[in-house]
């Protein structure tokens, strides 16, 4: 049978990786050549320090706000080592500090490499706008050099015809100071190391009768080291203690100044669970019973090794919190319902790497007994695999998820699913056929044959679908919402 495709416009708008946008992180180069390079920067003359810096200075001062800040960080980061060279703290100048840490920074191109799998969401403010307009923040992948992959941001205005106008786009990107004060559940936090299959029966129940029923990461930090210095320290047991370290790292909270504008903002690998990037996160505006907005976002954190799902906790795009997932949702791609279903949170998961499933919970972080299977590949586009686009929307015909299906030749391509607005776990409707595939345009790129979205919105009466082109820039697209569900409940609306 042939079914007709729904009518996809596509808005001759591209969000593209900028080079030019870098910012300042650390620099390490490992004790022993710091300390080698310390040594070189001590024998100058006063003389030469003051050109020096000023030549540092007059180079990158207008590349990032507040440069001599970043300096004074990175060499807090470097100065364990004075005693080695020796010199102590207190005998630098303060130029001296600030050319050392000049040497222990470098730049990082965030987008050098790609902007991609972007999602959409209402801004907190939308006061003073024109009729049909609303404020809109737009998030994305950005992957650099070594293709680490951070969340970077851009705001907007979409108007009555679902165009999008970008606010300007700064280029002195900064990263927010982060806070390790999270207190941690002895109860989830054992069992998420139970979960990883790391730990020493032994060790454990030092560590079990050590901690309290909550505790800090300082408070983790010193019963950990009690009980390396009172058990042998085996292969097993280091990876176990190292192990119980990585979890308590991955909870953290972050500040953004407050003199940036959100497209500075940049949110980059901080912790040992996602140094090598933070992928794919899906916002997602959820009212709370209260009737407050929360503006949630799933992401996966990678270390090079392994996969961790976490998230993420703003009212503001100022300030977060951070945190891992617990449970069975170990997979990448899980999005949260933008409110309660039946007094529980509700996720968008897949547990296996091929089907859609969904996950209720009555605490956000810890998701471990109620998953259940909603959706298996059924047509040929989707044969491969199945996985969303991003949190369901709600409509009054049902949960409107935008997913992903992978076909032949490994092309990703776009589709949509109508669930029960009371049981979402029961599947109303499903498109025969893609919404959206990628045309000649956008097959091409880092990743060849690639569509894909982590999360879209509804403004006057249309759907609002930004999506990446083949894992290196993104656009978006506009379906109208009345044919869509149509197609999906099988009835005229």
């Amino acid at each position: 049978m042939n079914y007709r495709p729904i009518k996809v416009i596509r808005k001759d708008i591209y969000f593209r990786p900028d080079s030019r946008r870098v910012l300042a992180r650390f620099f390490g180069l490992g004790d022993e050549r710091s300390i080698k390079i310390i040594r070189r920067i001590l024998s100058l003359s006063s003389e030469e320090v003051t050109s020096n810096l000023r030549h540092v200075l007059r180079n990158y001062t207008k590349r990032h706000r507040s440069i001599t800040l970043i300096f004074t960080r990175n060499f807090d980061r470097i100065k364990h080592v004075l005693t080695q060279v020796p010199v102590t703290e207190e005998s630098l100048s303060q130029e001296q500090r600030w050319l050392i840490g000049s040497y222990f920074t470098m730049e990082y191109a965030i987008e050098s490499a790609a902007l991609f799998n972007p999602s959409i969401v209402e801004d907190t403010d939308q006061t003073n706008l024109n009729y049909g307009e609303k404020r809109i923040v737009l998030s994305f992948r950005a992957t650099g050099e070594g293709h680490v992959s951070s969340i970077v941001f851009r705001s907007g205005i979409i108007d009555e015809n679902c165009n999008i106008k970008l606010d300007y786009i700064g280029n002195l990107v900064d990263k927010p100071d982060q806070h390790k004060n999270f207190v941690y559940e002895k109860t989830n936090f054992i069992q998420k190391l139970t979960e990883l299959n790391c730990a020493p029966s032994t060790v454990t129940q030092t560590l079990i009768n050590k901690l309290t029923d909550t505790f800090t990461y300082e408070e983790l930090k010193r019963n950990i080291d009690e009980v390396r210095k009172s058990t042998e320290e085996t292969a097993d047991t280091k990876q176990f203690l190292n192990q119980a370290m990585w979890i308590a790292k991955s909870h953290y909270e972050m500040t953004f100044s407050l003199d940036t504008s959100i497209s500075e903002r940049v949110i980059f690998p901080v912790t040992d669970t996602e140094r090598r990037g933070i992928e794919d996160a899906r916002f997602v505006q959820f009212k709370t019973d209260e009737g407050e907005n929360i503006y949630y976002a799933t992401y996966t954190g990678y270390d090079g090794f392994g996969i961790l799902p976490k998230l993420l906790i703003t009212r503001d795009f100022y300030q977060y919190s951070v945190m891992p997932l617990h449970g069975q949702i170990a997979n990448k791609g899980a999005a949260l319902f933008p409110r309660k279903i039946n007094g529980k949170y509700a996720m968008l998961c897949r547990v296996d790497g091929e089907n859609n499933y969904i996950a209720y919970s009555e605490d956000i972080s810890v998701w471990r007994d109620d998953v259940h299977r909603i959706q298996e590949p059924e047509y040929p586009y989707e044969f491969v695999q199945l996985g969303n686009c991003g949190s369901p929307i709600e409509t009054e015909y049902g949960w409107l998820m935008i997913n992903h299906a992978v076909g032949p030749m490994r092309e990703y391509v776009i589709g949509a699913t109508l669930l029960d607005l009371a049981q979402p776990d029961i599947e109303i409707g499903r498109l025969h056929v893609p919404l959206l595939t990628p045309n000649e345009r956008e097959r091409e790129g880092y990743v060849p044959n690639v569509v894909y979205s982590c999360g879209a919105m509804v403004h006057n009466g249309q759907l609002i679908l930004p999506y990446a082109m083949s894992d290196y820039e993104s656009t978006y697209a506009v379906i109208d919402m009345k044919e869509l569900l149509s197609e999906l409940t099988g009835r005229r609306l």
